[in-house]
């Protein structure tokens, strides 16, 4: 059985490294070159069916669906980094100085960490973005700020664990700086389920932003954006089915590989797993 399951786990990771590895070679591509501008409109061809010309068909203003897919990459890759470095970054932080020094600090920023994660996250989104305004730099900001918390805890938990190990203990006896201590000596200790955190919050960011766009807060027109086209999708799901089957495919795929390859690397980093 034992077996078994690690050949799965094989297998998942194999499949989310090449969905991920596809998705950014569509990205790259993508920069330089799509079948179609995608914001070239001809009512004349809209919502015509798949064929040699449009592979996905085109949307109610004619523009072609598989290079607004395509170009949606950009977008969902950028809304992901972003939030991914904003979360990363000022969780770990945040998470490090609590778990390190403790005591008042640890109980500021904690407070402040389970203020943000009392709001839903989506509802929290729907107010920064309201505060910041639509676009994509203003979400990806937004996904950030609602990504630290969690990566906060995790970064605190590790500290907390480590502050007292016999590595620290010496590096203080010798004089060694705290912040020094803290990011040259823990955190390399400690990064194993930072990197976890981050490949999921990835998966959660797209999602989101999806989700964002869907409502009409997110990127804005004419920027291609899977969330939106579903949304612009939705009148048209009895006439024109293909039209939503691209992009929500487009999400689900990349939220399953960034999962699958999350847990790849949750197993590579941590052998206990295994």
């Amino acid at each position: 059985m034992k077996s078994l399951s690690s050949y799965g786990k094989k297998i998942n990771s194999i499949l989310g490294l090449l969905i991920i590895s596809a998705f950014l070679l569509i990205m790259i591509i993508s920069f330089f070159y799509t079948p179609h501008d995608v914001t070239a409109m001809n009512i004349a061809n809209k919502l015509k069916g798949p064929s040699s010309t449009h592979w996905f068909g085109t949307d109610e203003f004619g523009r072609d669906i598989f290079s607004r897919i395509m170009q949606g990459t950009q977008t969902a890759f950028f809304v992901g980094t972003v939030t991914v470095f904003i979360g990363v970054v000022f969780g770990t932080l945040i998470g490090a100085m609590a778990g390190y020094f403790g005591g008042w600090v640890d109980e500021v920023f904690m407070r402040l960490m389970d203020a943000l994660m009392a709001f839903p996250g989506i509802i929290l989104a729907l107010m920064l973005v309201a505060v910041f305004g639509p676009g994509m730099l203003n979400t990806s900001i937004a996904l950030g700020i609602i990504a630290i918390p969690s990566i906060a805890r995790i970064a605190r938990s590790g500290f907390i664990q480590h502050k007292d190990f016999e590595y620290v203990l010496s590096a203080k006896l010798i004089g060694v700086k705290p912040f020094k201590i803290m990011f040259r000596h823990i955190l390399p200790n400690v990064s194993s389920p930072l990197i976890v955190a981050g490949s999921v919050s990835f998966a959660v960011a797209m999602l989101a932003e999806a989700a964002l766009s869907y409502l009409g807060l997110g990127v804005q027109p004419p920027d291609p954006s899977w969330g939106r086209m579903l949304k612009d999708s939705q009148s048209f799901l009895v006439s024109a089915p293909w039209y939503t089957y691209a992009p929500g495919i487009a999400i689900t795929l990349m939220v399953l590989g960034f999962y699958m390859l999350s847990n790849a690397i949750r197993d590579f980093m941590d052998p206990r797993s295994t």
